[in-house]
């Protein structure tokens, strides 16, 4: 794992794919789609954390699945992560947010580096995300307010195009088409899969090599 831990970090301090990356899961018609920089004065800012560590000797990663008490992205799967407070980066916001949800501490998180922030119309949030990695394997103390369940994932499942799907959804009214990582019988889709999308287009050269 050092050395494509190593090859990520060189990666992701580089040009990042962006957009272009992010769109291969968008749903379609996606609404109001807008880069972040049009929206950063005045959309609301959130840090999430994509928190790799070892389980079994292999690379995972972890998502929540939201409660249906949560504010904004209910019952939806996300990385762990929240509102950027008064002070905050979206790096402090992320450690933070991933210690309160999840139970790991931040000081047991090495950030490695961060991807292109994201804007999610419906929720008005511009999310920036960050990866971490953490040495040691995981035993997560979900928070019982915010998260209904964890999920852990390994990097290779992720990988794998076969696990890809596209289904047609009604939302809001209206037939969407929604691309979505399959994982056991979750679907992760939305905001989350779009960065996905970029975190393993990044990922994968350096898997491969």
């Amino acid at each position: 794992m050092e050395k494509w831990l190593a090859g990520l970090r060189e990666k992701l301090a580089g040009p990042k794919p962006g957009l272009a990356a992010q769109a291969a899961m968008a749903p379609s018609p996606r609404p109001a789609a807008k880069l972040w920089i049009e929206v950063e004065g005045t959309s609301l800012k959130a840090g999430v954390m994509i928190l790799l560590y070892p389980r079994a000797g292999r690379p995972h990663l972890v998502l929540i699945r939201r409660t249906s008490t949560v504010l904004h992205h209910k019952d939806q799967i996300s990385f762990p992560g929240g509102q950027i407070e008064k002070g905050e980066d979206f790096v402090r916001a992320a450690l933070r947010e991933t210690t309160e949800e999840v139970g790991t501490p931040a000081g047991m998180i090495e950030v490695i580096g961060s991807l292109t922030p994201l804007y999610i119309p419906p929720s008005n949030f511009c999310v920036f995300p960050v990866v971490g990695f953490s040495r040691k394997t995981q035993s997560f103390r979900p928070d019982p307010v915010e998260v209904a369940e964890i999920i852990e994932v390994p990097v290779a499942h992720l990988l794998d195009p076969g696990h890809v799907r596209t289904e047609t959804w009604t939302i809001n009214g209206r037939e969407v088409r929604v691309p979505f990582y399959e994982f056991r019988r979750h679907k992760v889709w939305g905001a989350t899969a779009m960065i996905m999308a970029e975190f393993l287009e990044i990922l994968r050269p350096v898997i491969e090599s």
